[in-house]
This record gives C-alpha cells, structure tokens and sequence, in this order.
C-alpha cells in the first residue's frame, strides 16, 4: 500500500487504504507505515499526525488509529512522549519480514473464531471448552429443560436489569460464605466474563487511558483493552506469579485507571498468586489509586484458601468477575460482575444502553443447575478428572520436548514451547491448522511476539496421539 496524496488540512499523505482487501485496516496501517519508515520516508524523529487527525485524514476510526500507533510502539519504529505525541523512533528500521507481518493473514486472527465457536473439525487443543461429557450433561439438560418452562407472566418485558434475581440471591449466599459479604444488589449479571469486562472498561475508561494487564494473559482482554482505545500495558507474568518491581515502576510512572488479573489458576500459566502478592498488589492499587479486576472464572476449579482480592479487599477497590462457563458450559453464556453498591448504578446504566437486559433463560438455567445437590459432586468430579489430565498432558508433552512455562497448580491448561524453536509459534500453528490441529500460540496471549514458540494446551486434549505426532515432527 503506497501513500497517493498530500492532505491540505493535516499535511499527511492519505494512505490507500483498500477496505475489500483480506487483511484488517489495523493491518494496513501498521504495513504502510513500517514501509514508510524503512525506506525513509519517515526520517527518525518525525512527529507522527495526532489519533483525531490521522482518523480524520484517513476515514478511520481514532480505535483504528490507537491499535495501529500501538502496534507500532511495540514493532519498535514509534515512541511516544508524554504529552508530546508519537515520533518515529531513533534507528528504528525493521527487518523486512516484521515490516510485512502485520498485513500479512494473522493465523491467531484466522484461529479465533474457531477457538470460540467449537464448530470447527480440528482437534481443539488450543481451545478454552472441556468436552461435554466432562460437565456433567444430564444436569445441564435438565436445567435447560425447566428453564424453559418459564411462567407466561415472564414472557413480558425484557427482564431484571441486574439478572435473575434467584440466581443473583444464591450467587450472593455462596459468596459470602466462601469470599466476603455481597447483597444481591451488588452483583449485575452478564453474558459471560468478556461482556463483563466490556462493561466495566465502559464504565470506568476513556480512550487514552492506561490500562494493566498481564502478560502473558488472557488474548480477547488484550483486545478489548485496545479497542477501547486505551493503553495496555504488560505487567509479566511468570511461573512465581506477577513481576511486582515492574509493577511498581509501571504504576508510579504511568498512573494507570484499573488493572485485570487473574488471582487462581491464570489464564495461561495456570498459575495462582500467593497471598504475599496479592496484599502487595491490593497495597499497590491503594497506594496509586487504581482498580483492580479480579478475573475470577477459575475460582470453582481451584484449592479452597487460595488468594482471592476480593476477600481480602471487601469490594472496596476490587470488582470480581465470574462466570460458569468452565463448570457447567460456555453455551450458557451466563456471568457476573460483584462490585461496591457505589459503582453498581452506573454498570447497570450502562449494561442497559449497550444491550438491555441479559437472558432470563440462560440466566434460569443456570440457577437451576448450581443450586441442584449434584452440582457441588460434579464438580468435584471435574477437579479430579482435570487433575489426572493435566499430570497426562505434562508427561506425554515433555516425552514430545516441549517445556512447560510454568507449573500449573490446578485447572484447564498447560502452557509449553521449545526454549530453542526458531520458528514462530504462528508458523506452527499454521502447520497445525492444515493438519487439522488447533493450536492457541504464545501470540494470542502476549502483547508482543514471544521470544520462544509456545503454546496453551487444553489438557483434555493434549494427549491425543495425533497431536503429539505432529509436535515430534517439528
């Protein structure tokens, strides 16, 4: 994609963006601009258009712009001063093939779909779903069932905006009897933890805000944060939990509006953190006057006693997600947002503007389920079946000479690569794909490519002989 044409207004070349072209416009960007500075056409030290005016300039929406100018950030050919704007960076001058990755077809946008919608053939070791058999089928259809012998009288309307409130009720019982005292006032249902999240960056975000997260952490998170047009900035992760001097550093210097963390089982590593951590992280967020967003889905699957911030924390700074997609199904579509009685009026403001109310059904459902005597049985049964898997998958995974990230202490998943790959892990599960295998790369977890190939294995599938053959081969 070449620059055609000199803008009057702005001074900026209006880049030929070709919208019926497969590639995203993020894409087309980021490819035009890496060109631009590789052949110097942006000198070193050039002060880029601002968001509004590259949006305006190009037809694009300032999202757009926000993703692509972060994109490049990371490439390493923009920097940014605080209050100054994006520059092209010193010496910036990117190799050929990293200048053409972004408009080139990204497998972990091509993978996406298929690692949601469990349509797809392919073996789905990257996928985030259990098996159904796993969750225990007769107590989901049974729900399912009565559900929808909903009383005519609920036919009208759209519903509660909170949710369900039996289900509201019983979520606020359990809660309290395992976290820290919640009225059913304070908790808002949605349709699963991502609407949750999108509610809460909503909420409390505006475009330009920082934003932690963690890194590696969970892919459709990072996006969201970014489509939102706020800054995400990685706080990493590793086998002993969250790098807290980095965190420190990063919220002293960049006094960031909230931060998502996931305090059991996290999504990747399967790690948790310890309690020490998480008092310096609630200490952290207090000191810097920040909101911390407790992704908390893995909570049934993990030890009782682990950290939870919202226990320690009693709802004053800390907003807890839930969700039963991992001990029931995610076909239910059914999650919680537990927040102070003060926040709660301007979620439901908002919930209500972007989609009214949440689905009686799927809501009645799961009250049905988790409120049955089988349910506390089932998923005992699932911890100890996800427990025996994962000590599978570890070993069958080392016998192929994968190495695990970390060692995880509970829960769905394995992360592990070769420490020494010289292929990308988006090469190979593009590989992977074409051999019916679907792989979720170190990529979809991490806002910049990872210095090894890795991936996140469901350990309900990763001992399948046809997915072990395939990693021998490469």
């Amino acid at each position: 994609m070449e620059p055609t044409e000199k803008s009057e207004s702005e001074g900026w070349p209006v880049l030929a963006i070709n919208r019926q072209r497969r590639g995203s416009l993020v894409d087309q960007i980021v490819a035009a601009i890496a060109e631009m500075v590789n052949r110097r056409t942006l000198p070193a030290g050039t002060k880029m258009p601002s968001v509004r005016q590259f949006a305006k300039v190009n037809g694009v929406s300032t999202f757009t712009v926000v993703e692509s100018y972060d994109r490049l950030l990371h490439l390493g050919l923009l920097s940014s001063r605080r209050g100054s704007g994006f520059f092209v960076a010193r010496g910036a001058e990117a190799p050929a093939q990293q200048a053409c990755l972004p408009a080139a077809a990204n497998v972990v946008d091509t993978l996406t779909p298929d690692l949601y919608s469990g349509q797809t053939d392919a073996l789905p070791v990257g996928a985030g779903w259990l098996p159904p058999e796993w969750y225990g089928e007769s107590t989901i259809l049974d729900a399912v069932r009565h559900a929808m012998k909903i009383p005519a009288g609920r036919l009208r309307g759209y519903g509660h905006p909170l949710g369900f409130p039996s289900l509201r009720q019983h979520l606020a019982t359990t809660l309290s009897a395992d976290l820290c005292a919640v009225e059913p006032e304070q908790i808002l249902l949605t349709h699963g933890a991502t609407h949750a999240f999108d509610l809460v960056l909503r909420t409390l975000t505006r475009p330009g805000d920082v934003v932690f997260v963690e890194d590696p952490g969970y892919g459709n998170l990072l996006a969201l944060v970014r489509h939102h047009g706020c800054e995400a900035v990685g706080i990493p992760r590793g086998a002993h939990g969250l790098d807290m001097d980095v965190l420190a550093r990063e919220a002293q210097a960049r006094q960031p509006k909230l931060m998502f963390v996931n305090t059991v089982l996290q999504n990747p590593l399967g790690t948790s953190l310890s309690q020490a951590q998480a008092h310096r992280l609630l200490a952290l967020s207090e000191q810097y006057d920040f909101w911390l967003v407790e992704d908390d889905i893995y909570r049934e699957l993990a030890a009782r006693g682990d950290s939870s911030l919202a226990a320690m924390d009693g709802l004053r700074r800390v907003i807890r997600i839930g969700s039963f997609s991992k001990t029931l199904s995610p076909v239910l579509r059914v999650g919680s947002v537990c927040a102070s009685g003060s926040l709660m009026p301007e979620l439901v403001r908002v919930k209500m503007l972007t989609g009214l109310t949440t689905s009686e059904v799927n809501e009645r459902a799961v009250y049905d389920a988790v409120s049955s005597r089988a349910y506390r049985k089932q998923v005992e049964r699932l911890v100890l079946q996800l427990d025996d898997a994962r000590e599978l998958a570890l070993e069958r995974l080392g016998g192929a000479g994968l190495v695990p990230l970390a060692r995880p202490r509970g829960g769905m998943f394995v992360s592990a690569g070769w420490p020494a790959q010289k292929q990308s892990g988006r090469a190979i599960a593009e590989r992977a794909l074409r051999a019916s295998i679907l792989l979720a790369p170190g990529e979809f977890f991490a806002l910049k490519p990872p210095a090894t190939a890795w991936f996140r294995f469901n350990v309900a599938y990763a001992h399948e002989p046809a997915l072990l053959d395939f990693l021998r081969s490469i």
